[in-house]
C-alpha cells in the first residue's frame, strides 16, 4: 500500500469529504491543497445521468475557456499549399500536409490538436489507429475539420477545448493551472458545467448531473454541489 506523505495528509485534512462544496470554495480549496513544485493541471470530472452506449444519449461537445487552459497546446495545421500562410498566421505549430503524413505514419503524435480541411480527410482515415485512441483524429462536431483553418487555429490556442462522455458516464476536463486565481477557475468551470446542461440530451431520464470533483494534479478530490451550477 502506497505510504501518504506528511502533505497529503495536511492536504487531506483539509478537505470535508461530508461536504459539498460551492464551485467557488472547490476553486479556493484545490489551490490551498495542491503542493507539487510544479504548476499542477486543475480537472474537473463529471459524472452524468446518461448512457453512453446509447448515441441519443451521447455527450459531446466543445466549449471555449474564458481564461484559457494554462497550457501552451501544440497545433498541427494539415492544410493544402493554399491555406498554410493562413494556419501560420494563426499560431499553428507545425504547418503542412504529406510529410507530416508520414511522419504520423512512423508514429510521430508529438502535438495536442489537429486541424484539418475536409478535403483532407480522406488522406487521414488510414491513419485512424494512431489517431483515435490517442484522441488526436479530426472532427467536424469539435470544429478541427474546417475551411476556416485560421479561426479553428486561434480558438484552439486561446482555450477550447473539446469533450465527451467515456463509456462510464463521466466527462473529464482540464479546466486550468494551480497557478491561475480562484475566480478564474471558477469561470473556467462554470463555463464547462454549463455548456454540459445545454447539451442535455433529451432522452436523458432522471437526474442529468449526479456529482462533480474537483482536483489537481496529485491532490485529493473536493465534491462540488451539483445544485450550486
Amino acid at each position: 500500500m502506497a505510504r501518504v506523505t506528511k502533505k497529503q495528509k495536511e492536504a487531506l485534512a483539509k478537505v470535508d469529504k461530508n461536504k459539498l462544496y460551492s464551485i467557488a470554495e472547490a476553486s479556493s480549496l484545490v489551490k490551498e491543497i495542491t503542493n507539487v513544485k510544479f504548476d499542477a493541471s486543475v480537472d474537473i470530472a463529471v459524472r452524468l445521468g446518461v448512457d453512453p452506449r446509447k448515441a441519443n444519449q451521447m455527450v459531446r461537445g466543445v466549449v471555449t475557456l474564458p481564461h484559457g487552459t494554462g497550457k501552451d497546446v501544440k497545433v498541427l495545421a494539415l492544410v493544402t499549399p493554399d491555406k498554410e500562410a493562413e494556419a501560420q498566421e494563426a499560431g499553428a505549430d507545425y504547418v503542412g500536409l504529406d510529410e507530416y503524413l508520414q511522419k504520423i505514419k512512423g508514429g510521430w503524435t508529438d502535438v495536442d490538436v489537429i486541424i484539418t480541411m475536409p478535403s483532407v480527410m480522406g488522406k487521414l482515415g488510414p491513419l485512424g489507429r494512431i489517431l483515435g485512441p490517442r484522441g488526436l483524429m479530426p472532427n467536424p462536431k469539435t470544429g478541427t475539420v474546417t475551411m476556416d483553418v485560421a479561426k479553428a487555429v486561434a480558438e484552439v490556442k486561446a482555450g477550447k477545448i473539446d469533450f465527451k462522455v467515456d463509456k462510464t458516464g463521466i466527462v473529464h476536463a482540464a479546466i486550468g493551472k494551480a497557478s491561475f486565481s480562484p475566480e478564474k477557475l471558477k469561470g473556467n468551470a462554470t463555463e464547462l458545467l454549463q455548456t454540459l446542461i445545454k447539451l442535455k440530451p433529451t432522452a436523458a431520464k432522471g437526474t442529468y448531473i449526479k456529482s462533480i470533483y474537483m482536483s489537481s494534479t496529485m491532490s485529493p478530490s473536493v465534491a462540488v454541489d451539483p445544485k450550486t451550477v
